[in-house]
Parts: C-alpha cells; sequence; structure tokens
C-alpha cells in the first residue's frame, strides 16, 4: 500500500494532468496541489517528474480499468456505455469543466518531454478496447466488428470530453451516447 503522502501526490498528479495537461504537471505545482513535503517526492519518485507523471496516468488508466470492469460485469454493452458516459459528465459537471482524461492529456502533451508516454498511453487505450471488445463479443457480434466498435466507443466517448469541455456542456457526450447505443442496439 503507498504511503499517504505517495498517494496524495498521485492523486494531485492525476488531477493537474486533467486540468492542465502533462506541461503543468511539475513537482512544485504537484507539492503545492497535495501538501506532500518537498522530501517525500524523490523518496516515492526517484525518477523524478516523468516518473510521477507515468506513475499518476498509469493509475488514472486503472481507474477507468476498474469501472469499466463493473459495467461490463452486467454483460450489458448498453448499460456499460451509459455508465462510461455518465461517469464522465459527472467528472466534467464536478470540474466545472477544466478536467478531462489524464490519459487523452498525456497523449496530446508529451511527445517531446515523456517519449516514454507514448508507450503507456497506448497500452492504456488497449486495454480499454480490449475490454470493450470482449463485452461486444459476448454479446454475439464477430470479434473483428466488436473490435472497430470498441475502437469507435473510446474514441467517442473521448472525443466528446474535449467538445464537452470547450462547450462547456454536456451535450456533446449526450449526442456520442444516443448514437453509440444506437449503434450497438
Amino acid at each position: 500500500m503507498a504511503s499517504e503522502a505517495k498517494q496524495r501526490m498521485l492523486n494531485s498528479a492525476v488531477v493537474l494532468l486533467r486540468e492542465r495537461g502533462a506541461a503543468g504537471v511539475s513537482i512544485d505545482a504537484v507539492l503545492a496541489h497535495s501538501g506532500a513535503p518537498r522530501g517525500s517526492v524523490y523518496h516515492h519518485f526517484p525518477g523524478g517528474r516523468a516518473e510521477l507523471i507515468i506513475s499518476a496516468a498509469r493509475l488514472a488508466g486503472d481507474y477507468i480499468s476498474g469501472l469499466l470492469d463493473t459495467a461490463i460485469g452486467s454483460g450489458d454493452a448498453a448499460r456499460t456505455v451509459t455508465k462510461f458516459s455518465e461517469f464522465w459528465k459527472r467528472s466534467l459537471h464536478d470540474s466545472d469543466f477544466r478536467a478531462g482524461c489524464p490519459v487523452v492529456a498525456l497523449a496530446v502533451d508529451s511527445r517531446d518531454t515523456l517519449p516514454e508516454a507514448a508507450a503507456l498511453v497506448n497500452e492504456i487505450f488497449l486495454t480499454w478496447q480490449e475490454k470493450l471488445t470482449e463485452l461486444l463479443a459476448s454479446d454475439g457480434r464477430d470479434r473483428e466488428r466488436a473490435g472497430r466498435q470498441a475502437t469507435l466507443i473510446v474514441a467517442a466517448i473521448e472525443g466528446a470530453i474535449v467538445l464537452a469541455r470547450a462547450q462547456r456542456s454536456d451535450e456533446p457526450l449526450n449526442r456520442v451516447a444516443d448514437e453509440l447505443l444506437a449503434l450497438i442496439a
């Protein structure tokens, strides 16, 4: 189990990544947000900022994977899409539309400063797609089609999150969810 200071730093790094992107996640910003002592950074993250950001992204990716697992446990693709969309709508409202997906933030904002992030981001998205592929295939779809639809679901929801932030409205998520539900019905 992670120490309290380490967990606070990770949680703060996730929040900052969601709100500011990778460029906005500095050691100073994480310490200010988390209230953790400066010395704990290099104790828990000897690789410094890069290790902290990568660990935060993994934590966020695992969290969403867990949410998907819970929703997928129902065996109902429509319910899973609805729960995924509802989670993001709550998250957007709770942050006043300031915070999006930390994995997307890392994907678009880290190429030059964190080249090791590309593999992690790819792994996380593939995990989400694989979980959805399994669910859709268990619903009777051909596995290839299920894979295409899983990719579409992840891409559409993530894109809708970006649009919702830009428009400060959950309408893009509502529209995308409605279309995805019609597609998988």
